[in-house]
């Protein structure tokens, strides 16, 4: 059993992947939540349904990193490990498609609509909700590679 592949759930640099993904995902919806604007674009409700999940899912496996860290045995059973290989691949792709999307249509909105859509300070925000969203995709899909590695070697 490979115990020292880091990023692997239950090691301390899954913990820091997970609070990463978490920070970065408040971060996100904060730059779009400040103001209520944002309920009238599908993707930007998109981005704010899907970072509303990760971060709970995000917190959870870093308590149970935080747990196995501390007591220095991690839980490495197949069918624990499967699910949240299903779960962190799901999220990271459903992350990326959110980022994407916000980022789309902010660039549009202000390469094309200008002020019309929104104004400079309303659009900067929402390109850095997208850019923070991004980032948590990154870690995300740290955390989705490092625990598939991991999968294999649990067999």
């Amino acid at each position: 059993m490979d115990d020292e592949l880091p990023g692997a759930i239950g090691t301390s640099a899954s913990l820091a992947l997970r609070l990463g993904q978490a920070v970065f995902s408040v971060a996100s919806l904060l730059f779009m939540c400040v103001g209520v604007e944002f309920y009238a674009y599908t993707s930007f409700c998109f981005l704010v349904t899907i970072k509303g999940l990760t971060i709970p899912w995000s917190l959870t496996l870093a308590i149970v990193d935080v747990f196995s860290v501390f007591v220095k045995r991690p839980s490495r059973q197949v069918q624990i490990v499967f699910i949240i290989v299903i779960g962190d691949w799901v999220l990271s792709f459903l992350s990326l498609a959110a980022a994407c999307s916000t980022a789309s249509v902010a660039d549009f909105m202000i390469t094309e609509g200008g002020a019309f859509f929104c104004g400079r300070k309303l659009c900067s925000r929402f390109q850095l909700s997208a850019a923070m969203a991004f980032l948590s995709w990154c870690l995300s899909i740290a955390s989705a590679l490092f625990n598939l590695w991991l999968l294999p070697s649990l067999y």
